[in-house]
């Protein structure tokens, strides 16, 4: 049984601010109410589940979100590509490559760290990393020197208010290739394909041989033509999903991967050789679907940690510094939290940072843990592995309830949850219920409507409250009510370390 109080050598060592917080929150679990296993487990099945809730294609027989139908059966045919398949970013009817993408990373990190935590859930898990990396294959092998990264045109898609199974919006195939280059969404798709390798190398070896291939072949690409998406599709992904932070992050990511992947030493090279100019000294404080550094250094901190290699100091270094951050009151402190305790990054879906935040503290406790349990060193302060997972669990907890408001930022998890889920398929009558057509613009008075989403998104985690822990469950506030599945991803790993474990 693992203990979350810390021993006496710990308390001491920690400056009075952050022990104000950890006893604040805990103090704030005990006034207000504690997680079970049993609830964890329940939150692992249905963060999952979230997915088949954002599956686009021919749904198969034992699709759970039964509400959901068939959609976008003919991506990518007006361009004689087969594009069927793949996953909507979120609450709108486009596939994004490069959430997707990263999506895919997060869900495949997420069982290579947790998944002998996850027991009945981890054929869910992988079916959901298979329904991403069947769709990332075709994207990425279809044409030599091409990366198909996107379907749908998101400016008209965002003038409708539509159930995926009813599009009429044109479903445009955009892609990066030598002379237009995407080096971050080519990188991204590498290192997901990579991950997902891992995640598939026993329960199914020739599918594991053929994502690493295509791993790094794309990868290959991204590398020999150099350039961001955002520059060769302008309008079509910014500012949806514009690569704010360069490409140079997703080139040492998805060499990461690759390296983790395959054991390869030209990447370990590549690492060696471009980490000073991708990124590799920055100190970040975030970790999202733009940039992966915060990321890159946690993975590759677990190279140091096993073999004690210098080549890998630097990014324990920064791995360090990354989780000093994070630690009220101590030095190298740069995080927000709000009254209640939530990390705060932005006003805009703030819970992707919450999530990838919790997952990163988790990984990193785990790897700790695994070789001696050296506590982070943080100017005068140690930070110990426990420290890491009381923050990770103080945040994941949060989002399922234990809140000011005691509202779940997860649909159909407890009573008190988001109803009005800013989510097109989830707002709109299904297709079992309404099977005449919904146009464009007659979707719009359900968008307006003050009643619930008459389909349950199960699982799905919303954008969640602001800096004050308010919360506004309405369906045209965005920022706040809108679910993605780079929320969810890292949350799945998350939510199955605590389902693995016992606290008391």
């Amino acid at each position: 049984m693992t203990k979350l109080m810390m021993d006496s050598a710990t308390t001491f060592s920690l400056k009075p601010l952050f022990l104000f917080f950890l006893i604040y929150c805990s103090l704030f679990n005990q006034l207000s109410f504690a997680f079970t296993s049993e609830e964890y487990n329940e939150a692992l099945e249905k963060s999952i589940l979230f997915f088949e809730g954002q599956r686009s294609g021919k749904l198969p027989s034992d699709q759970r979100q039964t509400w959901r139908g068939d959609s976008a059966l003919s991506d990518g045919s007006s361009y004689h590509v087969d594009l069927v398949g793949g996953y909507y970013d979120a609450g709108d009817n486009v596939k994004f490559g490069l959430p997707m993408a990263f999506t895919t990373t997060l869900l495949a990190w997420s069982v290579i760290e947790f998944g002998s935590s996850m027991q009945n859930q981890i054929e869910n898990a992988r079916a959901a990393i298979r329904w991403s990396t069947d769709y990332l294959l075709k994207a990425a092998t279809t044409t030599p020197d091409t990366l198909y990264v996107q379907v749908g045109d998101p400016n008209l898609d965002h003038k409708c208010w539509e159930r995926p199974e009813d599009m009429d919006t044109p479903r445009s195939v955009y892609k990066v290739s030598a002379k237009n280059p995407g080096s971050d969404v080519a990188a991204e798709t590498a290192a997901a394909l990579a991950a997902s390798s891992i995640v598939f190398r026993d329960s199914d070896p020739s599918y594991s041989s053929k994502l690493l291939e295509a791993a790094i072949n794309v990868f290959n690409f991204a590398d020999r033509y150099r350039g961001s998406y955002s520059d060769s599709l302008n309008s079509v992904v910014c500012p949806f999903y514009c690569s704010y932070s360069g490409y140079h992050d997703e080139l040492l990511w998805g060499a990461s991967w690759i390296y983790k992947a395959s054991g390869i030493n030209s990447y370990l090279q590549f690492i060696h050789s471009n980490g000073h100019t991708l990124g590799a000294d920055d100190d970040v404080y975030s970790f999202s679907w733009d940039d992966k550094r915060a990321g890159t250094k946690i993975l590759l901190s677990k190279e140091f940690l096993e073999k004690n290699s210098e080549e890998f100091e630097l990014y324990k270094a920064h791995a360090d510094n990354y989780i000093c951050s994070l630690m009220p009151g101590i030095p190298g402190y740069q995080a927000q939290y709000t009254p209640g305790g939530l990390l705060y990054k932005g006003s805009e879906s703030n819970l992707q940072y919450v999530t990838t935040t919790a997952f990163l503290l988790l990984t990193y406790a785990n790897y700790l843990n695994s070789n001696g349990g050296t506590p982070v060193s943080c100017g005068t302060s140690r930070v110990t592995e426990q420290n890491l997972i009381s923050l990770a669990k103080t945040q994941v907890d949060y989002i399922l309830g234990n809140n000011p408001r005691k509202m779940s930022y997860m649909v159909d998890f407890g009573e008190n949850y988001p109803k009005h889920v800013h989510h097109r398929g989830s707002s709109l009558p299904s297709k079992h219920t309404q099977p005449q057509h919904i146009s464009c613009n007659d979707g719009f008075q359900y968008l307006s409507s003050g009643s619930a989403n008459p389909n349950t998104l199960v699982g799905a985690i919303v954008g969640g409250p602001d800096s004050h822990d308010s919360f506004s469950d309405d369906r045209n506030n965005y920022q706040q009510s809108e679910p993605a599945t780079y929320i969810n991803a890292p949350f799945v790993g998350a939510v199955a370390f605590f389902a693995g474990k016992s606290y008391v």
